[in-house]
């Protein structure tokens, strides 16, 4: 029973932080907007570095002066999937014709719930890597470490749930419909877990490249699609603030519970 809370626990977490959709307003506009944008622009930054980049990097100290290389190999093609991705969702949707301001905010979002998702991704592996410790009554893997990491992943994960769900309550979706796209962001999580436990052997020597590859797929989507909406229309300040404030927050999450 502990074993599958504990696998749970990160979803619970990227639940709860999307629920903070219903406490704003129909529709978010000017500096509230920027600042809002610039916060979720912060967030991802930060997961990207201390959540994803330096365990990759860690997790492959053995290889001594060359323990970047997964984290640079994972992270290229991670930001070069996300533009594929979107040059592919352009395509398909108007076959190269200039795409409507709809339809832009829709790929816009669709680029945005897939950086998160493939980044929650490795977040489950690590949880199911974790408890596949536990089972097989490795040294050092403890039920209580284990369901540490998972609390510590369900507390970042609360500002990730929010800004999925952040964009389609700011498009005019329902208050439950953009609760149900934020928390659909971490439906992956256990299945990933559940995953990595069944298939550890298989999965544990790819988590380096994974991590880098969420990470690269982040930073992309900030670049591409939070941080010009962020700044636009000369209200820089606005933006940089909430970008600050939230690079803080994650990275204090992500040391303190990390």
């Amino acid at each position: 029973m502990q074993i599958i809370f504990g696998i749970f626990l990160p979803f619970f977490g990227t639940l709860l932080g999307a629920a903070f959709i219903y406490f704003l307003k129909r529709e978010i506009r000017g500096g509230y907007k920027q600042c809002l944008l610039g916060f979720a622009s912060g967030v991802m930054v930060a997961a990207s570095v201390w959540s994803l980049l330096l365990p990759s990097i860690e997790l492959e100290q053995r290889r001594g002066a060359f323990s970047f290389v997964p984290a640079a190999v994972g992270f290229f093609l991670g930001f070069f999937f996300l533009i594929g991705t979107d040059q592919l969702v352009c395509w398909m949707k108007n076959r190269g014709a200039e795409l409507t301001e709809d339809e832009n905010h829709w790929k816009k979002n669709s680029l945005l719930v897939l950086a998160v998702t493939i980044h929650n991704i490795p977040e489950g592996l690590s949880v199911g890597a974790a408890f596949a410790g536990v089972l097989s009554g490795q040294p050092g893997f403890t039920i209580v470490s284990a369901c540490l990491l998972a609390f510590g992943i369900a507390v970042q994960n609360l500002p990730e749930g929010f800004i999925v769900a952040l964009p389609f309550r700011d498009r005019g979706y329902s208050r439950s419909r953009s609760f149900v796209y934020g928390m659909l962001s971490g439906a992956v999580e256990p299945v990933a877990s559940v995953g990595m436990i069944l298939l550890t052997a298989w999965l544990r020597p790819l988590l380096p490249y994974l991590l880098a590859f969420s990470a690269g797929a982040m930073v992309c989507v900030v670049v591409e699609e939070l941080l010009p909406d962020a700044v636009e229309k000369g209200k820089y300040h606005t933006g940089t603030m909430g970008f600050c404030a939230g690079f803080l927050l994650m990275m204090i999450l992500d040391v303190a519970l990390g």
